[in-house]
């Protein structure tokens, strides 16, 4: 036995072992008292009536050989008549008294004030007895003998045997028991354990599709619900990561074809057709951009994974950078027979951000509404000014995303449409800029309908811009001291 099943017999069960073996001698102690302790008492009992038995009149020998000859408990035990030397010279067996048998009980009542005494022990034939020495005293206070009352143990002995036996055999029958309910309760968490180790390293190995069976409706039945969740998560984001890999891969491998592709056009062409050199010149300079493009995105989003993005912050006009992104989508918007709708506000307040990742926000945005939306379609834009944020919502009338692809758009990897380029990290790398910015990216769709993404960026308020403008004065001063 190994692992947690050892653990528990070495500790548990050892205690409840050593708690059981004290409860038995606890119990021992307290059963032998109790039999002792009331076998005393019938001796203590019966010695405490030969104070009416031996009267002054009569002489010690003559009380006591007729006591001893009348005693109604002979059966129970042996009464014993000692002289004032210290001799037993009467008992109530009719067999000559043994006087080479140990009495320390009388040796003690001599030399005790109360005038008895008692004493259990073992005779010289190995039975164990209880004894209780009564001093018989004259009219002057000088003993004149002694009645010894003897009692065998042997019978009680056996009572406080027969109980302790019982009681052992309880306990090892309460041992036997919870050991048993111990191990099947053991197996109930070992086997599933044992079950979850090894799909854990099926997982670890690749495996994703690795399931535990749910054995029970408890904790452990939680954790094989939590694991095989767990294999469905990495399943699915490894899923991602190769969709991403092969995503990026055709989309690098689309301009570096072209670039190819121009470049020995040019190589071939170029000294006898100047307009090729032109033309492909121009599509070189567009890949290599578009290229650029894809890379820096992957690198933000490396950036992001890693918490190394850094924002430029500054007091920007948010209008500028959304006008720009609009006018740099215009034209291709115009190639596909799309339509850009904006109508732009005359003045909104100052955010504080870092223009050059809003403007790449507003452009993936606007990048996507254009991607997924059908030759005739139309993206719309629209600006309005909250107590607290500038709203921007862009929103397009193209094929939308269903529902079960909602609440997963944003995630690192995620397309919900295979079959648009893209790399399924521009919406993930467009929200956390948002966020580092203090805002939010919401987006809200419906199937064939369209799809519109609510961008909420704070405002400076005019309190904080005031300040701002007075550091910027001491800074100024500052310089020029």
């Amino acid at each position: 036995m190994r692992g947690i099943t050892r653990r528990w017999l070495f500790n548990t069960f050892g205690v409840i072992l050593v708690i059981l073996f004290v409860l038995v001698i606890v119990f021992a102690v307290i059963i032998q008292n109790f039999y002792y302790s009331g076998i005393f008492q019938v001796l203590n009992g019966r010695s405490s009536e030969l104070v009416n038995i031996f009267t002054e009149s009569d002489s010690f020998v003559t009380s006591a050989r007729y006591y001893t000859e009348n005693f109604a408990d002979k059966e129970l035990m042996e009464l014993m008549v000692i002289n004032s030397d210290g001799k037993a010279v009467i008992t109530s067996t009719g067999f000559a008294p043994d006087n080479d048998q140990p009495m320390p009980d009388y040796d003690a009542a001599i030399q005790s004030e109360e005038g008895y005494a008692d004493w259990h022990g073992h005779l010289s034939s190995g039975e164990n007895v209880m004894a209780l020495t009564r001093v018989i005293y004259d009219k002057e206070d000088k003993p004149v003998g002694a009645i010894r009352y003897i009692v065998s143990l042997e019978e009680a002995d056996r009572k406080i045997f027969i109980a302790i036996s019982v009681v052992c055999l309880a306990g090892i029958m309460i041992l036997f028991f919870i050991f048993v309910s111990s191990t099947y309760f053991l197996r109930s968490i070992v086997r599933p354990v044992k079950e979850i180790s090894q799909t854990a390293k099926k997982i670890a190995q690749g495996d994703f599709n690795a399931r535990i069976n749910k054995f029970y409706d408890d904790e452990i039945g939680d954790l094989c619900d939590t694991i095989n969740y767990m294999a469905g998560e990495l399943g699915t984001a490894d899923k991602m990561k190769n969709d991403f890999i092969s995503s990026v891969s055709h989309e690098l491998r689309t301009p570096l074809t072209a670039i190819k592709g121009w470049a020995e056009t040019v190589q071939l062409d170029g000294l006898r057709d100047k307009k090729t050199v032109e033309k492909g010149i121009g599509i070189i300079i567009k890949e290599v951009e578009r290229l650029s493009g894809i890379v820096e995105e992957v690198l933000d989003f490396s950036r992001i994974q890693q918490d190394r993005m850094v924002l430029i912050m500054d007091k920007i006009d948010i209008l500028a950078e959304l006008d720009e992104s609009i006018y740099m989508q215009r034209e291709r918007a115009n190639k596909e027979n799309k339509h850009i709708v904006y109508d732009e506000p005359d003045i909104l307040p100052a955010v504080l951000g870092d223009k050059n990742r809003l403007r790449q926000v507003f452009i993936n945005i606007i990048d996507n509404a254009l991607k997924y939306s059908s030759s005739g379609g139309v993206v719309t834009i629209n600006v309005e000014e909250t107590d607290d944020d500038v709203i921007i919502t862009i929103a397009d009338n193209g094929c939308g995303i269903p529902a079960e692809h909602l609440p997963k758009i944003k995630q690192k990897f995620y397309k919900a449409n295979q079959t648009v380029r893209g790399s399924g990290i521009g919406l993930a790398v467009a929200d956390e800029i948002v966020k580092l910015h203090n805002g939010r990216l919401d987006i809200d769709s419906v199937e064939n309908v369209g799809t519109t993404v609510t961008i909420s960026i704070p405002t400076i308020k005019p309190e904080l811009e005031s300040q701002n403008d007075e550091d910027d004065a001491d800074d100024d001063n500052e310089i020029t001291s």
